[in-house]
């Protein structure tokens, strides 16, 4: 079981020789989830080694270009690749008839089913959740209809601690239970009680992405102790007036909100191509909070050792 993040794009609008645009992979116990997919993403994809066809949930924050250009592409290519399971995107309302258009213009029949989940910019909601992860959206800040994501593992089971579990009369199909931190009655009526087996569940991680957005004190509730924060940081403090008319954040800014929201750690990214590099950045924003990383391409961190 893994939960991890590889950067494949980490620029703004203008994809540079150095930085593609949005997109990233994530791997949460063997869920494989793609957020945003920029022009050029399957190309990232193949030269970072990640597997195309495990992907099964795609999320697009917002219709700006840098953020969808690439997921037409990506899904005529999993077609061509032979891909026959179904994949769900979740998206602005306007994003389905957008890929049927650009699909059938082409006369691309798939292959695969998609299934296109609606999202809602009023609040935060669940949009996703099986046994083990949930995913949520909520509203960002943006010149159009924006949202961030948040990918959380759910409580984990109990560990069987193999050496109390031994001459203790338990059967096999009692560890189930055990783990689930229930008591367990044997056949002759005594009482096993579950903490008296197990040891602590492993911890629990938790991926907050915020794409394009100014600064949002309502985004606070959704991502306070979040592992990781991803924050949009497109500008520095210089162009912070270019920032509020963009309505994006400065590095400074993208620290605040992770400094007030808790967070454990910070990665910045979506640099605007007009920096060289993002080494101010950094400096800016560990004025405010220290623990700040910048995306680059290709960067994979693991929560579980960060």
């Amino acid at each position: 079981m893994s939960f991890n993040v590889t950067f494949l794009g980490s620029g703004a609008a203008l994809p540079t020789a150095k930085r593609s645009t949005t997109a990233q992979y994530l791997v949460c116990n063997n869920r494989y989830i793609l957020i945003d997919c920029g022009e050029g993403t399957q190309t990232q994809i193949r030269k970072f080694g990640l597997k195309l066809q495990k992907i099964s949930h795609i999320l697009i924050s917002h219709l700006h270009g840098d953020h969808f250009f690439g997921l037409p592409g990506l899904l005529s290519t999993m077609n061509l690749l032979g891909r026959n399971q179904g994949i769900t995107v979740y998206g602005h309302p306007n994003l389905e008839n957008l890929l049927h258009g650009m699909l059938e213009a082409g006369k691309n029949k798939l292959t695969f089913a998609i299934n296109f989940v609606p999202l809602q910019y009023k609040d935060e909601q669940v949009i996703f959740e099986d046994r083990v992860i949930a995913i949520s959206s909520f509203p960002l800040n943006h010149r159009i209809e924006t949202c961030g994501f948040k990918i959380q593992e759910k409580r984990k089971d109990y560990q069987l601690d193999a050496s109390s579990i031994k001459n203790s009369g338990l059967l096999i199909q009692h560890f189930p239970l055990l783990k689930k931190g229930q008591n367990i009655q044997l056949e002759n009526g005594e009482l096993r009680n579950f903490e008296d087996f197990t040891l602590p569940p492993k911890p629990s991680y938790s991926y907050a992405f915020c794409s394009d957005t100014k600064p949002n004190q309502q985004i606070i509730p959704s991502i306070t102790n979040v592992d990781l924060l991803y924050h949009e940081a497109t500008f520095v403090e210089a162009d912070l007036e270019r920032a509020k008319m963009t309505f994006h954040s400065t590095a400074t800014q993208a620290a605040t909100v992770a400094k007030e929201a808790n967070v454990k750690k910070l990665i910045l990214g979506h640099f605007s191509s007009r920096y060289e590099n993002a080494d101010l950045h950094l400096k800016e924003a560990k004025t405010v909070f220290q623990n700040t990383l910048i995306a680059e391409d290709g960067l994979v961190i693991d929560l579980e050792r960060n």
